[in-house]
C-alpha cells in the first residue's frame, strides 16, 4: 500500500497539541498530505465543512463535547457535514465499557494510546479495504457493529427478534 495515502484527507480532533503533533507526524510518515487539526468539536464541524475529510481521528476525552458526543452529532445531526465519515476513536481509556460506548456511538475503529504507527496503519487499511456498511436501527446510526459475517447464515434475519419486529411494523 505504499503511497496509497497521498490523496487521503484527515481531520484530527485532539485537544492535546502534543498528541495532535504525534498523530500528524505518523500520518505524514504514511504519505498523508492533507491534514486538518482542531482542538474542539465546534471547530471540527466547521473544518469538516471546508475541508471535506475522508476520515477523522477523534480523541475520546475533549472539552465541553467529548469524542462520543461529537461522533453522535456527526452520525445524527440534521446539519452534519458527513454522516458517513469514517471515525477512528483515539483514547488512553481502553476498558471494555468505554470501547463499547464508542462503538455504540458510531465509531468505525478504536485506537489505544499510546499510539503505535503500525496500529494506526492497520486501522487506516481496515477502513479503506474493508469498509463496513452503515445501518439504521432504533437508537443507532453508524457502521455495522458486526465485524464478521457468519458464512453459515443464509437467511434474511440477523437476530432472533427481527421477524417479530417486522410483523409489528407490517401490522
Amino acid at each position: 500500500m505504499s503511497g496509497s495515502f497521498d490523496r487521503v484527507r484527515v481531520l484530527i480532533l485532539e485537544d492535546n497539541a502534543h498528541m495532535s503533533t504525534i498523530l500528524r507526524t505518523i500520518l505524514q510518515g504514511f504519505g498523508v498530505r492533507a491534514i486538518a487539526e482542531t482542538r474542539d468539536a465546534a471547530d471540527a464541524f466547521e473544518t469538516m465543512r471546508s475541508t471535506n475529510p475522508d476520515l477523522a481521528l477523534v480523541d475520546y476525552m475533549l472539552g465541553d463535547v467529548d469524542g462520543l458526543e461529537f461522533t453522535r452529532l456527526i452520525r445524527t445531526a440534521s446539519d452534519s457535514p458527513n454522516k458517513y465519515l469514517p471515525i477512528i476513536m483515539v483514547s488512553g481509556h481502553t476498558d471494555r465499557k468505554r470501547v463499547m460506548e464508542a462503538i455504540n456511538a458510531g465509531v468505525n475503529e478504536y485506537l489505544a494510546k499510546p499510539v503505535r504507527p503500525v496500529d494506526l496503519y492497520n486501522r487506516l487499511v481496515s477502513l479503506i479495504e474493508r469498509p463496513r456498511r452503515f445501518v439504521k436501527a432504533p437508537g443507532y446510526f453508524g457502521p455495522d457493529r458486526r465485524r464478521r459475517q457468519d458464512p453459515r447464515y443464509n437467511g434474511p434475519w440477523r437476530r432472533a427478534t427481527d421477524e417479530q419486529n417486522a410483523d409489528k411494523d407490517a401490522g
